[in-house]
């Protein structure tokens, strides 16, 4: 017998299909149910998940128990005349001396410099790692470097490691002259020698990230600032080097924006990938920047600056805790750091803490009201204040009438 063939639209099959459409109604409504249900399970879930890597507000109330330093010890660098300006110290401990990587801007742009000590109080300074460039390099007149690597255990040994036989620096460039201008761009140097010997740092001769990239975020389209970068061995985003570094940038307007932190992550030091599309810090106003990370038993600690927000001004030294690096809860209480003292009574910014044989010392940039801009320090337990001062400052010029 010959197979019949029913064509779309053939009343038999059209029969059947309505037949079994009437019959089936209550399973249909059974499967709308469960896909219904599915759909909320799944959100509820993945809101749980969120809530589970979230930090509780009694560890946040511990960690800045833990991280507090109430006490101002003052000034603990400063430059040698009125045309310089300190900032942005990294910290690191080699043998049974620190070190601090620092920068100084003198009007044409940012130098990396280096200085050493016995006490993280008293400190000399010893020279350039990083210097101007006569030339058309991409970074000939800024080169403002932070030490990248190394180890983040709070109170641990803050040693400088090497990967591939080379100790790394990030650091922030560009071929413009003047006050963080122009296109900032970020990318990495690296020396086989002594971190705490003072010598010129070789870098890669290009940006590794720029706002002007093809995959660049909304949040950093303008020009980028500070880098961070630490080896992550537990390898939470299946890379392990990660970059959180602030820039600026506005998802609607170019001559608007405010600093955000974000990512990048990569696999040898040189190649880097930016990791999510939105920034894991973000205030929506002013400034958000300069991350440095810590770990405090099982959870990260983020300190940063927070600058010209919408709820306060002036700058100031904050923090942010995470369980796995990619989600951070912001910290909601005082500042750890905020401007007090004549030599900081504008901004008191720009972390850097460590703790040693246990105090906790944060390291942070100064500026007074006169823009004049040294390195601080504060600590946990009172150890005295420092005799340290600025320069006379500039004397103001009276305005014509």
């Amino acid at each position: 017998m010959k197979e019949m063939k029913l064509k779309r639209g053939h009343p038999v099959l059209n029969n059947g299909i309505a037949k079994f459409w009437r019959m089936n109604q209550s399973y249909q409504s059974l499967i709308m149910v469960l896909f219904v249900l599915g759909g909320c399970l799944a959100k509820v879930c993945a809101q749980k998940n969120v809530s589970a890597l979230s930090v509780p507000e009694q560890t946040m109330n511990a960690v800045y128990q833990e991280v507090k330093t109430p006490y101002k010890y003052g000034l603990v660098m400063v430059p040698p005349s009125n045309d310089k300006k300190m900032d942005c110290p990294s910290i690191f401990k080699k043998g049974n001396r620190w070190y601090m990587v620092y920068i100084i801007f003198d009007g044409r742009g940012y130098e990396t410099w280096l200085a050493t000590s016995k006490d993280l109080l008293h400190w000399d300074n010893k020279g350039r790692l990083m210097a101007f460039s006569d030339s058309a390099d991409w970074d000939a007149n800024q080169k403002a470097g932070y030490v990248a690597l190394e180890t983040i255990k709070w109170g641990g040994s803050y040693k400088w490691q090497s990967y591939q036989g080379k100790y790394w620096m990030s650091y922030f460039g560009g071929n413009s002259t003047g006050y963080e201008k122009g296109l900032l761009s970020i990318s990495m140097a690296w020396s086989k020698q002594d971190p705490g010997k003072v010598h010129e740092w070789n870098t890669l001769g290009h940006p590794v990230l720029m706002s002007t990239d093809k995959d660049v975020r909304w949040w950093e389209n303008h020009t980028q600032y500070k880098s961070t970068v630490i080896w992550d061995k537990k390898l939470h985003t299946g890379y392990p080097f990660i970059m959180y570094y602030n820039a600026n940038g506005d998802s609607l307007s170019k001559t608007r924006g405010a600093e955000r932190i974000g990512m990048a992550v990569s696999k040898d030091m040189t190649h880097w990938i930016r990791y999510k599309k939105d920034p894991v810090l973000d205030h929506f106003q002013g400034i958000t920047g300069d991350p440095v990370i810590q770990k405090i038993g099982n959870v990260y600690v983020m300190f940063y600056f927070g600058a010209f927000w919408k709820t306060k001004g002036g700058a100031f030294n904050r923090f942010a805790c995470s369980y796995d690096l990619i989600h951070w809860t912001d910290w909601t209480g005082e500042d750890l750091i905020a401007p007090s003292e004549p030599y900081d009574n504008m901004f008191a910014h720009k972390s850097f803490v460590i703790k040693h044989k246990g105090v906790v010392y944060h390291f942070y940039c100064a500026v007074n009201k006169s823009d004049q801009r040294g390195i601080a320090v504060a600590t946990s337990k009172d150890l005295g204040k420092s005799t340290l001062q600025f320069v006379s400052p500039p004397v103001k010029k009276l305005k014509k009438k």
